[in-house]
C-alpha cells in the first residue's frame, strides 16, 4: 500500500510537471515578446498568459482527481472487504479455541436461564421434588391443548425457580414422582406427554381449588395423596 501511494504521488508530480513544461514551452515566444510591448499591453498579455496557465493546470488537476477518486473508492472497498474477511477469519480462529467455546456455551446457558426465569411468574404451579427438582407449568385451556413446561431445573436452578415462584405467589406443590417424571420427559416450552395427562389434571384441579380458596375462602383444599404417574415415565 505504501508503494502504491508512492507511485501515485510520483505520477501526479510527473503529470503536473509535464503540463507545466509543455505550457512554458508553448508560451515561451509570448513571454519573450512581452519585453518589446508597451507596459499596458504587456500587463494585459501577461494576465492572459497567467489565466491561461491557471486554466491548463486546473484542468490537469481535475483530470488527476477524476482518475484518483474512483481508484480511492475501489481501494477503500477492497480494504473494507479484506478487513471484514480478516474479522471473520479472526472470529473463526477465536471461536475455535476450547476456552472460548466453553465461555460462549456458558453465556448461552445464562441467557437461556434468565429467559426461563422470566416465565416462572406466569406459571400456574411449580411442582417440586421437593428440593432437587422443580418444574413450572402453565395451562391456558383456550389456547393450549395441554399444559406446557415454562421452566425446569435441578439443584440450584430448582431452588431459584422455587424462590421466584414464592415471590410471585405461584403455588408450590410437592409431588416428587410427578416432578421427576415431568422433568425427564418434557422439554422447555413443550406440552407434557399424554402419559402424564391424568396426573397433571389431578395437580391442576388442586391448584384451581387452591386459587378459589384464596379468592373466596371456604374449606382448605387437600392435595392429592398420590398422583397417577405411569411406571414407564417414572424416574428415580
Amino acid at each position: 500500500k505504501g508503494l502504491m501511494e508512492l507511485l501515485k504521488s510520483l505520477g501526479k508530480f510527473l503529470l503536473v510537471g509535464s503540463a507545466t513544461v509543455a505550457l512554458l514551452s508553448a508560451s515561451s515566444d509570448e513571454l519573450i515578446g512581452l519585453s518589446d510591448l508597451d507596459v499596458d499591453i504587456a500587463l494585459r498579455e501577461g494576465m492572459y498568459l497567467v489565466a491561461w496557465s491557471a486554466l491548463i493546470l486546473s484542468s490537469t488537476l481535475i483530470v488527476m482527481a477524476l482518475i484518483d477518486v474512483p481508484f480511492q473508492l475501489w481501494q477503500h472497498r477492497r480494504d473494507l472487504k479484506m478487513t471484514q474477511q480478516e474479522v471473520r477469519d479472526e472470529l473463526k480462529e477465536t471461536e475455535g479455541k476450547p476456552e472460548v467455546k466453553g465461555r460462549i456455551r456458558q453465556m448461552q446457558r445464562e441467557i437461556a436461564q434468565r429467559r426461563m426465569m422470566q416465565e416462572v411468574p406466569k406459571a400456574d404451579v411449580v411442582v417440586t421434588n421437593p428440593t432437587h427438582y422443580a418444574v413450572a407449568l402453565r395451562y391456558d385451556p383456550d389456547r393450549m391443548g395441554a399444559p406446557i413446561v415454562v421452566a425446569k431445573g435441578k439443584d440450584l436452578v430448582a431452588a431459584n425457580i422455587r424462590e421466584v415462584a414464592a415471590a410471585h405467589d405461584v403455588p408450590l406443590v410437592e409431588a416428587p414422582v410427578l416432578a421427576r417424571a415431568i422433568y425427564f420427559n418434557t422439554e422447555l416450552e413443550q406440552q407434557i406427554p399424554a402419559a402424564l395427562f391424568l396426573a397433571v389434571a389431578q395437580l391442576l384441579a388442586y391448584v384451581f381449588q387452591l386459587r378459589a380458596y384464596r379468592e373466596q375462602g371456604g374449606d382448605i383444599p387437600t392435595p392429592p395423596q398420590e398422583y397417577q404417574v405411569p411406571a414407564e415415565v417414572q424416574h428415580d
